[in-house]
């Protein structure tokens, strides 16, 4: 077996590199407090694609911070009883995808919603104003305010559980059995949802981003997705004074230290020869999920697209 990271026995057993801020949880249940308030109200737009036995929809609703939050909702035409529903997130500048591409699961009798990430390639409203570098990325926006509630992320995971609360709400969704997938970004903001939506019954993540991201760096991997990190201590603080700082502000936001909370049965999907979310950054999440779960492993597969994981997925959505 190709090992590009540690050895998978080693991978199961990995606990990551611990800048866990003292008060994370805190800091979370304040932040979702703030984005329940907001309650689940939404705005539901007719699409112009429609298909048969279908309805499409944008969806539009307020999240924290006041911005105008974009998705799409797809239902089947004719609705009996309560329905499950997944949830879809997407990959890193990325945008929520195409109306025709999620049909699949309608016509197995889902209702699906996707989220488009404020700042990214879709229509969500970024609205965050921070001191700091915001051209290159993400994952550093907020870094440098001395609020760490400024983070993006923040908004961002808050943005995929809102999500996760309004389908809920919805008078034709069975709440219990509502589960959420992604890859990358996606994955990452899967794990997000599922940790901060404790009643989310299945969570799907595929090679999931923002994981560990001290590991990443120690792995000279902060390039590609990565590499607003490398630029960050280039620019910022480039004789690595306030590393350990960085590395805990940015512990507010980073999977592993939230997978604790995760109540939902989750399925992983990781790539043995992943080169931008390195295998261990993925398992230092998934090791400290207390739930039930498993953990779908491609040897010979990259930060790319698995043979055989949508229908899988599918599989474990239906089991709900």
């Amino acid at each position: 077996m190709p090992i590009l990271d540690m050895p998978l026995s080693e991978l199961y057993t990995y606990q990551g590199r611990n800048e866990r801020p003292a008060d994370l949880d805190a800091y979370w249940d304040k932040a979702v407090a703030e984005m329940e308030a907001l309650g689940t109200g939404c705005e539901l737009v007719p699409a112009d694609f429609q298909a048969p036995g279908a309805e499409c929809y944008h969806l539009y609703f307020t999240g924290v911070g006041g911005a105008r939050v974009h998705g799409m909702l797809l239902k089947p035409a004719k609705i009996e009883g309560r329905l499950p529903a997944v949830l879809q997130f997407h990959g890193y500048s990325g945008d929520c995808g195409s109306f025709a591409e999620k049909l699949n699961y309608v016509c197995a009798g889902f209702v699906v919603a996707a989220l488009d990430c404020r700042g990214q390639g879709g229509r969500s409203q970024d609205v965050s104003a921070a001191i700091g570098n915001t051209l290159h990325g993400h994952i550093i926006r907020g870094l440098e305010d001395p609020d760490p509630e400024k983070l993006l992320y923040r908004s961002l995971y808050l943005d995929a559980a809102q999500l996760a609360r309004i389908v809920m709400a919805l008078p034709y969704v069975d709440e219990t059995r509502v589960g959420a997938t992604g890859g990358s970004q996606g994955g990452g903001l899967t794990l997000a949802c599922a940790a901060l939506t404790p009643t989310l019954n299945r969570a799907a993540p595929q090679m999931p981003f923002l994981c560990d991201y001290r590991r990443v760096w120690e792995m000279d991997l902060d390039l590609d997705a990565y590499a607003e990190l490398r630029d960050y201590f280039r620019h910022t603080d480039p004789l690595h004074q306030h590393e350990a700082e960085t590395f805990t502000r940015l512990g507010y936001i980073d999977n592993q230290h939230l997978a604790h909370r995760i109540r939902s049965e989750v399925m992983m999907a990781t790539g043995l020869l992943d080169n931008i979310c390195p295998p261990s950054s993925q398992f230092a999440a998934y090791n400290k999920i207390t739930s039930k779960k498993q953990v779908v492993i491609y040897p010979d597969y990259k930060h790319e697209g698995y043979p055989l994981w949508d229908e899988k997925v599918m599989q474990f959505m239906l089991g709900m």
